[in-house]
C-alpha cells in the first residue's frame, strides 16, 4: 500500500528494538547449501546450532519463496486480554499479503495449532471486538469491511484502492507481526555460516503432525552479549523447521508482553489468486 498515513511513532527505544527484530529476520542473504537432515541422538538442552541446523534455518526463506503464495496465520496479543488473529495468503514474490483478521476481547483462549485453527475443545468464546478484510506489504497495511463469505483474497479483488483505509507501521505486536511476515522470504537462503555465527541457538525438537521440527533461536542483535539480559542474550525470534529446510512457525517475544506474537505456515495454497486493486495505481 502507498503513501500510508504517519501515525505518531511509539519510544525510541522500542523503536530501535523493533527495527534490529526486523534486521534479524532479513539478514543478508548469500547461497547456501542443502545439508540431509540428521537425528540428534540424546539431550535436549540449549546449544549452538550444528552446520545442518544452520544450513536448513538458511532454506527456509527461499522454501517459502517458491511456495508462494503460502497460507499463514498470524496471532497477536495485543495487551489487556485483546487478541488479534489474521488468516490469510502471502505471495513473497511480490511481497504482498491479503487475509481476514478479527479482535476478541479478554477470555479468549484459542490454540496455536500448524492448521491455524481459533479454538480447541474447552476453550472460552470471547467477544469478537472488531472484524474485517486487511492487506498488508513492506509499506504498510489497509483494512476494509469485509463484504461476504468468500475467501479473503476474492473480496478484496471487488473492493477498490480507495475503499482501503491505509496507514504506516507502527511497533504494535500486529504491526511489527505483519512487518515480520513479510519479510520472510527471499529468492535465495540465507548465509549459514553467518546465520551460526550470530548466535543462533539450537533449543529442542517438537513433533507436530508426526512431523519432526527443530526449535531454532535465530541470530542475535549486534552488540548483544550472550547469556546477559533476560533471555540470556538470544533472538526474540524463534524458528520451528523441519528436515527440508520448510517453517511451520515463528514466534516473536515483544517488551512487556508475556505471550508472544506467533507466526504459522501450512504450506501452498494453489487455489488462492492474490488481488492486484489494493495495490492498483490507478483511480477507480
Amino acid at each position: 500500500m502507498a503513501r500510508k498515513t504517519r501515525t505518531a511513532g511509539p519510544a525510541p527505544c522500542r523503536t530501535r528494538w523493533f527495527r534490529a527484530l526486523i534486521a534479524l529476520a532479513v539478514c543478508g542473504a548469500a547461497v547456501g547449501g542443502v545439508a540431509a537432515y540428521r537425528g540428534l541422538s540424546g539431550g535436549s538442552g540449549e546449544r549452538p546450532v550444528t552446520t545442518d541446523e544452520a544450513s536448513r534455518l538458511a532454506l527456509t526463506r527461499l522454501n517459502l519463496y517458491q511456495a508462494s503464495p503460502v497460507a499463514v496465520t498470524l496471532t497477536a496479543a495485543e495487551g489487556g486480554g485483546v487478541v488479534l488473529r489474521v488468516s490469510g495468503v502471502v505471495d513473497y514474490r511480490t511481497r504482498h499479503g491479503v487475509g481476514s483478521y478479527q479482535s476478541t476481547g479478554a477470555g479468549f483462549t484459542g490454540s496455536s495449532s500448524s492448521s491455524g485453527t481459533s479454538g480447541t475443545s474447552g476453550s472460552t468464546a470471547a467477544p469478537q471486538l472488531d472484524h474485517g478484510l486487511i492487506v498488508w506489504d513492506s509499506d504498510g497495511l489497509g483494512l476494509a469491511p469485509a463484504l461476504d463469505g468468500t475467501p479473503a483474497w476474492q473480496q478484496a479483488e471487488h473492493i477498490p484502492r480507495s475503499g482501503w483505509s491505509p496507514r504506516s507501521y507502527t511497533t504494535d505486536p500486529l504491526d511489527a507481526g505483519l512487518q515480520l511476515l513479510i519479510g520472510l522470504g527471499a529468492d535465495r537462503p540465507d548465509n549459514p555460516l553467518l546465520l551460526a555465527q550470530s548466535g543462533a541457538r539450537w533449543l529442542g525438537r517438537d513433533r507436530v503432525d508426526g512431523r519432526d521440527y527443530d526449535k531454532i533461536s535465530g541470530p542475535r542483535a549486534t552488540g548483544t552479549t550472550p547469556g546477559t539480559g533476560p533471555d540470556g542474550g538470544k533472538s526474540p525470534l524463534t524458528y520451528w523447521v523441519d528436515g527440508n529446510g520448510g517453517l511451520l512457525r515463528v514466534t516473536m517475544r515483544m517488551p512487556g508482553l508475556g505471550t508472544p506474537t506467533t507466526l504459522e505456515f501450512t504450506g501452498h495454497d494453489a487455489d488462492a489468486k492474490l488481488p492486484e486493486a489494493p495495490w492498483d495505481t490507478g483511480t477507480s
